[in-house]
């Protein structure tokens, strides 16, 4: 046995659970890697369903690394390691690993496959192929590195120490009044795609595909209320969901009915081998290669394709979409209480900004169906609301001072929809600099722009992305992250397939999907700015003249006014002065009824025209 991996065994076994530091992990990690008989591996920050959020006893990638975001690759060699990130988080990571064991690169600006080119080539690098898309790993066969799918995940050989354990909540059914359509429905709508196009069967392996197929939530994951499960979907209209069926109490069982069949996770690969012959849809972006692998050597036909629920289930229904407002409507006047208190408490420098987070959260946990936050709060003051994905813990938490940048990101869980909303706030009691309330301005401006873009039907979130950054580029300035995502609903904040980003696919924008409006401009070590608001994408009912095609607007779900104090309003030209005075007239007259009298006088002045 590896000498390093035996210390780490002989600590846990006899002197118990011990700190062990990520030196030491790196180190046992490459003594396993040494054992499995390959000279690299792949470490990414997914789990089986590779979704953006992973439950606790799959976070490989904080453990090995010590970064925490929600999206990463590390590649291990035996004499180098790489961490990759995206904008969000090169200063996270920068601040959370160490830089003697990691070199820290650039998602797309130093893609891995350069990265492993120039380093590993002709070397074996192991992955686990529960933990990859096959259509990722194509892209890095590209390097020259031979690319070995692993038995075992030598991360779970050595990570022994403190592990959390799998996820084990209940399944429960998501009421038809919320869903807006029946299961048995939306399994034959996608089993009739399947029979169009002359394939049996579809892999589900997206858990939200799963959630909104069958109409069931979980609390797998702490902010997503997922259960995390797989799932068959035939052509004729039946499912088999492979799930402990312990997890499927009685209500569940009788909510799914006759159609689906409940199975055990082990029997999932002989599940697949009975596919022989048949032709079976894999996505191969969202499904873990393991499947096409199985499907292969039973000798399926594995036919490449979109998961049939991904597009639909972004296409909100009119119960879904109605529920979104009512739920924005709702967190709004949790957000008003927020925002009012915090204007009375943020000049006298008494609070932090986890306290800040936690006062929004208490506001909103009296709100109607409320569930949970929708992701962690991003509470930053002054120099970390320039980390774009910032989270404040005990080690970081600091106070908010005076006349500084407080930026608040956050959104609640409810039964009817997901919000998510930011604001960045001046705390005063003194005046913005100039500067800062210039480049204010200028996000506000972008952000106005997109929001009341009309737009023909067809085109896609890149071609829409420039919009909101045009006042910034005006200035030489940009943000290095996408201008929106896809919101599920009462699903994940973060929904595919459509978003605003250079990044993304170009997959059409259609009526009921739900889009985030949020440009920004982040200045490291000094502030950040962030404007964030949930966009329903509707028809355009009025024609224009000579129109040749269907146009599509947007409308405004996230009911919060923006900050005035960082307002420059001779920056903004008189539609768009228009524009903020006639969202925040629709904030006090739609919001300030349901709120108490100090609320309601607080929001009168932020909502009054400029």
């Amino acid at each position: 046995m590896p000498l390093a991996l035996a210390v780490l065994l002989f600590c846990n076994l006899w002197l118990g659970p011990v700190a062990v530091s990520p030196a030491e992990r790196l180190s046992a990690l490459r003594a396993e890697l040494a054992r499995q008989g390959v000279d690299g591996v792949l470490v990414p920050r997914s789990d089986a369903h590779l979704g953006e959020y992973v439950p606790a006893s799959a976070e490989r990638l904080a453990w090995l690394t010590g970064f925490t975001g929600s999206a990463g690759l590390a590649v291990v060699l035996p004499d180098r390691a790489a961490l990759f990130t995206d904008g969000r988080y090169t200063t996270q990571a920068a601040q959370q690993t160490d830089p003697a064991l990691w070199e820290r690169r650039h998602v797309t600006e130093e893609p891995p496959a350069d990265w492993l080119k120039a380093h590993a080539a002709g070397k074996r690098v192991g992955y686990d192929p529960w933990l990859h898309a096959e259509a990722g790993l194509k892209r890095l066969e590209a390097s020259g590195a031979t690319l070995v799918p692993l038995d075992s995940n030598p991360v779970d050989a050595v990570w022994t120490e403190g592990r959390p354990a799998p996820p084990a909540a209940p399944a429960s059914p998501h009421p038809l009044e919320h869903a807006g359509r029946p299961a048995a429905e939306k399994r034959e709508e996608a089993a009739a795609a399947l029979r169009d196009a002359n394939e049996d069967a579809a892999v589900l392996a997206d858990a939200h595909s799963v959630a909104w197929l069958l109409n069931i939530r979980g609390a797998d994951l702490d902010h997503t209320p997922l259960v995390l499960a797989f799932a068959l979907l035939r052509a004729d209209g039946t499912a088999e969901l492979f799930l402990d069926p312990v997890r499927v109490p009685p209500e569940t069982r009788a909510h799914l009915g006759n159609g689906v069949a409940v199975r055990p996770p082990d029997a999932l690969p002989d599940a697949l081998r009975s596919l022989a012959g048949r032709r079976v849809r894999v996505d191969a972006e969202s499904t873990p290669a393991w499947f096409a692998r199985t499907l292969r050597d039973a000798g399926a036909v594995i036919v490449p394709g979109d998961d049939p629920c991904r597009l639909p289930r972004a296409r909100k229904n009119a119960a879904e979409q109605e529920g979104a407002r009512n739920a924005h409507r709702r967190d709004a006047v949790a957000l008003a209480r927020f925002l009012a208190w915090f204007a009375r408490a943020a000049p006298g420098g008494r609070e932090t900004e986890m306290g800040a987070a936690e006062r929004l959260l208490a506001f909103r946990r009296e709100v109607p169906l409320f569930r949970g936050e929708s992701f962690p709060a991003i509470s930053g003051a002054g120099e970390h609301a320039a980390v774009i994905h910032y989270r404040a813990t005990p080690e970081t938490d600091r106070r908010i001072g005076a006349d500084e940048c407080y930026l608040i990101d956050s959104g609640g869980q409810y039964l009817d929809g997901t919000t998510d909303v930011t604001r960045t706030l001046w705390t005063g009691p003194g005046e913005a600099p100039s500067e800062l309330r210039e480049r204010y301005t200028r996000v506000l401006r972008g952000h106005l722009a997109l929001s009341a873009l009309r737009f023909p039907r067809g085109a896609a979130g890149p071609h829409l992305d420039a919009i909101a950054r045009v006042p910034l580029w005006d200035a030489g300035l940009d943000y290095d992250h996408g201008t929106g995502h896809g919101v599920g609903s009462f699903l994940s904040v973060h929904e595919g397939p459509a978003a605003f980003s250079r990044a993304a696919k170009p997959v059409p924008i259609e009526p009921g999907m739900i889009l985030s409006d949020e440009p920004g401009f982040y200045l490291p070590g000094r502030y950040g700015i962030r404007i964030e608001n949930l966009l329903l994408v509707r028809e355009a009912e009025e024609k224009l003249p000579d129109q040749a095609k269907p146009f599509l607007l947007f409308e405004t779900l996230t009911l919060a006014p923006y900050e005035r104090r960082l307002i420059e309003p001779a920056m903004l030209t008189p539609a768009e002065r228009e524009r903020v005075d006639a969202y925040h007239g629709r904030v006090l007259a739609e919001v300030a009824p349901a709120c108490d009298a100090d609320t309601a006088d607080w929001l009168r002045e932020a909502c009054a025209p400029l």
